[in-house]
């Protein structure tokens, strides 16, 4: 527990909740019965739990030395693994590997590979449930591109869900990255997308657990 910290895309939204929640259980506290204020305050401190697990931000360091080798960008549940056509960027047949992301998992998204980033890209889009096969082109997405230094391109797209409303991404052109470094952060239920060459060799299987920044996802053809 000692290496789990708050997100900082969580710090200001919890400091805004405990201001709220304090003034509402104040004005509870003067204008109701003892058994309501009672009541609120185990309302109040139930979702200040909540938010609070839900921006946490574990350590993690992945000890990955081969950089053929794709790591998963996301905590979750994989629930694509196919070859699609990738219309954005590529314009070609990718193979789709992508994370679908519940309300109890981490949201911090990492960077699945080291390299450079060539192409960053937010989409504004609908709203529909990120384990939906549209959800990866119609939802609001953010689209990077990462060229490794075995000189081949992986897309990332981090796609909002029914819940999510805001993606965040701190990548830019030409910035350098490495997989222990957080590519984002999408807030609630979303998918993370990945589209590799065709050539790739996967190692996860539809309904397989993700660990972000741990479970190796995939390695690229050297």
């Amino acid at each position: 527990m000692k290496n789990i910290k708050i997100h900082r895309e969580g710090r200001w939204i919890l400091s805004t909740l405990l201001f709220f929640l304090a003034l509402i259980n104040l004005v509870v506290y003067f204008k109701f019965s003892q058994v309501i204020l009672l009541v609120n305050i185990g309302l109040s401190i139930f979702t200040f739990i909540f938010f609070t697990y839900f921006f946490r931000n574990p350590s993690r360091t992945a000890d990955i030395d081969d950089p053929s080798l794709i790591v998963a960008p996301a905590d979750g549940t994989v629930v694509v693994v196919e070859p699609t056509e990738e219309h954005e960027y590529f314009h070609d047949k990718r193979l789709q590997v992508s994370i679908f992301m519940s309300l109890f998992n981490v949201h911090a998204n990492w960077y699945p590979v080291a390299g450079t980033v060539k192409y960053v890209k937010h989409h504004n889009g609908r709203y529909y449930a990120a384990y939906r096969p549209k959800s990866s082109t119609e939802n609001e997405h953010t689209s990077t591109v990462i060229e490794t230094p075995l000189n081949t391109q992986v897309l990332v797209r981090q796609i909002a869900g029914v819940l999510a409303r805001r993606i965040v991404t701190y990548a830019a052109p030409n910035k350098s990255c490495n997989s222990n470094e957080h590519l984002g952060f999408i807030k609630f239920g979303s998918r993370v997308d990945l589209f590799l060459p065709l050539d790739t060799e996967i190692f996860v299987t539809t309904g397989e657990k993700t660990v972000g920044s741990e479970t190796i996802i995939a390695r690229l053809k050297e």
